[in-house]
């Protein structure tokens, strides 16, 4: 169940550079500072264990009276902002703006996978183990197919010619060709509770939940080729590349705490705890701000979004956004942040820049968005209701609630084709 209420919500520093094994003392007031030192945190527990927990059936509760921001410790100051090259990962298409790493990505900038696909969204259910095709255009289900016992996102390949549905419970994911919407061979891989691609293209990461681990795998032939264990990293689930693509971070939300990975030596790098630690329904989403110049995690159990510094050490602040912090959306002109606040039924609205509030869209009669994208054109934000097994198509412009769907049971991470971009790094359609 979802734990009630917050811990400590008023923490005055945080700077993280050492793995912590396990929850520590009370946050102190005074500041940490220097490399190899462990920050202070609140740890919340849970109350049933993660391997029993089913993400799509927690309890909701009332959102704390407070929702002031809260700041910590700062950084030091960045170097001023430069047009070089960036030193990407070696095989990774080049960054052609450092200021917007999403540049390549943006209104209808299809490649030629892209324009050849439909116009679709399909929907994993979870409970229903299937996945529903919704024509975008005139939002009429058009098919239907079994996947497995429980299906948790539909993932667009690097290069956008398929897509993969997966099912960690099955141990499989499920090509589907996004070409004519129609479900293809299934593919033996471990725990895809979630899955990536490396910036190069070279690898496809399975997101073993349950067994804290990041499995390495050919996408061509599915071989598996190594493992990572993350044992401090419990319900470990999302994740995003720095704009080099050489690290990646990603969000551990049963242990209130993040993992940073190397890419190219496949190790771990550090965990950073966050101010408070919860760990019940903590870190979730996280994206990589436009500029590179932080990564925004959202927290469920926090109502809000963390800032990680790009030092990947320095935790800045805490965005209050609402109840149930749960997804992570860039505008396609890369100006604004779409968090989806899944137990409050609303999307907040934030400069992607910043994280400054700009608005709050709140859907009619409440909802529970949860997981998706942005449409090419930029116009709509397609999100699945995970509580309420229906889809929402979200006007862009003022937030207006076009329509709701309806779909199976306990849907979650929708994809939305086609996508621009020159490549996706997975999830729902991370594209650069």
């Amino acid at each position: 169940m979802r734990r009630t209420g917050l811990v400590g919500v008023t923490v005055l520093v945080m700077a993280v550079t050492a793995c912590s094994a396990g929850p520590t003392a009370a946050p102190s007031t005074s500041d940490i500072s220097g490399s190899g030192t462990s920050a202070s945190e609140t740890s919340a527990s849970a109350s049933a264990s993660p391997e029993s927990m089913d993400h799509s059936t927690m309890s909701m509760d009332p959102m704390p009276a407070d929702r002031s921001a809260t700041t910590f410790a700062t950084p030091a100051a960045p170097p001023a902002p430069s047009s070089a090259a960036v030193d990407v990962l070696p095989g990774m298409p080049p960054v052609t703006d450092p200021h917007n790493i999403y540049s390549d990505a943006g209104v209808n900038m299809l490649g030629a996978n892209a324009q050849k696909s439909k116009s679709y969204a399909y929907v994993p259910n979870t409970k229903s183990g299937d996945v529903w095709v919704i024509d975008a255009q005139t939002f009429q289900v058009v098919n239907k197919f079994h996947v497995g016992i429980e299906v948790q996102h539909v993932v667009p390949s690097y290069d956008m010619s398929a897509l993969y549905a997966t099912d960690d419970q099955g141990d499989v994911i499920r090509r589907i060709d996004p070409f004519t919407g129609e479900a293809g061979d299934t593919i033996p891989v471990l725990d895809p509770y979630n899955m990536y691609f490396t910036p190069d293209g070279k690898y496809a990461i399975s997101v073993a939940e349950k067994y804290r681990t990041l499995v390495w795998y050919d996408p061509t032939t599915w071989q598996e080729l190594s493992r990572l264990n993350l044992p401090d990293c419990q319900g470990v689930d999302h994740g995003d590349f720095t704009p080099d693509g050489r690290t990646a971070v990603f969000s551990c939300e049963f242990d209130g705490r993040v993992a940073v990975v190397d890419m190219e030596s496949r190790s771990l790098v550090r965990m950073i705890d966050m101010p408070i630690r919860n760990t019940t329904m903590g870190p979730q989403d996280l994206r990589i701000a436009p500029d590179g110049s932080k990564f925004y995690i959202a927290d469920s159990d926090s109502d809000g979004v963390w800032v990680l510094d790009k030092d990947l050490q320095t935790v800045t602040k805490h965005i209050p956004t609402g109840d149930g912090a749960h997804g992570l959306y860039f505008s396609r002109d890369a100006t604004k942040l779409y968090v989806t606040n899944r137990h409050e039924g609303s999307i907040s609205v934030l400069d992607a820049s910043t994280g400054d509030p700009i608005t709050t869209w709140q859907l009619p009669g409440g909802g529970s968005p949860d997981m998706g994208n942005v449409s090419a054109d930029g116009s709509q934000l397609w999100l699945s209701g995970r509580y309420d097994n229906v889809v929402y198509v979200i006007n862009t412009t003022d937030g207006s609630l076009i329509t709701t769907i309806p779909v199976g049971n306990g849907p979650h991470g929708l994809a939305l084709m086609p996508q621009p971009g020159r490549y996706s790094i997975g999830h729902t359609g991370i594209t650069r």
